[in-house]
């Protein structure tokens, strides 16, 4: 539909319209900034399974799931069948057992959660909504930790699940369930902000990929060797304090101290009360701190 419009001295009929296409004020509900963090947590966490994309990208994180609840649940097998009064491997440890598949699954998918964002550089877009900063960031950062958190909190409850089941004792195994989920979470938090700043820190997945892999792999490797050395050598005492330098000693540290759980460090002296209280303040500044750090690269790539 178009309409004749004022003409100006010296032009003629039909030198100039205006053109009315139909556009209409949005006179819906504007849902705002909750509705908006929302939507993206609910997008991120589901991506981290690869559900809502292509069938290619359900295949690792849903084979990593898999292969991180079959222990757990031939031990249930093997429980139930013989009769076990106690489980052979406790809830608090499963995580530090199998944090090789937890560091894969976290490599994976933290690169996939934000790097493409910055590759593509569509965070602008992000900003132009009604969203801020600050939601984009809590979003993906919970989001991330929660995927952690159904990863490592699903062979727990086959486990607990599994002792019910084996007829052991209630109260016990309630308890060291309780004290399983407190663990899991912890490295949850812990795992998805670190696994975020290094992928965040490049627009490249695969270099992303192996950022984390490096951190995680390394960090503990080194520690091991070390906490190792230290106890040939008879120097005791200083292995708790080599287990501040890498994530997932940080948490193992934070259960023993805190939670009753049998430590991996060797000659099992793990760390106090005291000493676990500055294993669980390193682990809350490196939570803090990474979500600084998160904080300040999207304050430059907003722009």
């Amino acid at each position: 539909m178009s309409t004749e419009a004022a003409q100006s001295p010296g032009q003629g009929p039909g030198q100039s319209r205006i053109h009315n296409i139909g556009y209409r004020d949005y006179e819906g509900p504007r849902l705002g900034r909750a509705y908006a963090r929302r939507s993206l947590y609910s997008q991120s966490l589901r991506g981290a399974y690869g559900l809502g994309r292509s069938a290619k990208s359900k295949v690792l994180p849903m084979i990593l799931f898999a292969v991180m609840c079959l222990p757990a649940a031939i031990i249930v097998a093997v429980a139930v069948a013989t009769n076990l009064k106690d489980l052979p491997l406790e809830y608090t440890r499963y995580a530090v057992v199998t944090q090789a598949v937890i560091g894969l699954f976290l490599a994976a998918q933290a690169p996939q959660s934000v790097s493409r964002d910055l590759r593509f550089k569509t965070i602008p877009l992000y900003f132009s909504r009604p969203i801020e900063r600050v939601d984009y960031v809590l979003a993906k950062y919970v989001a991330m930790a929660s995927a952690l958190f159904a990863l490592t909190a699903a062979p727990v409850l086959i486990l607990y699940i599994g002792s019910l089941l084996a007829k052991m004792d209630f109260a016990e195994q309630t308890k060291g369930f309780a004290q399983g989920i407190v663990s899991v979470a912890l490295l949850s938090v812990l795992f998805a902000g670190i696994g975020l700043v290094m992928a965040a820190l490049t627009p490249r997945r695969g270099f992303g990929v192996a950022a984390v892999i490096a951190v995680l792999t390394i960090s503990f490797g080194a520690v091991s060797t070390i906490q190792a050395i230290a106890y040939e050598q008879g120097s005791i005492d200083s292995i708790e304090w080599f287990g501040l330098f890498s994530p997932i000693t940080l948490v193992d540290g934070v259960q023993t101290a805190f939670l009753g759980a049998t430590t991996a460090f060797p000659g099992g002296g793990g760390p106090g009360a005291g000493t676990g209280a500055v294993y669980l303040l390193v682990v809350l500044a490196l939570i803090a701190g990474s979500y600084a750090v998160l904080m300040r690269r999207y304050r430059k790539v907003g722009l």
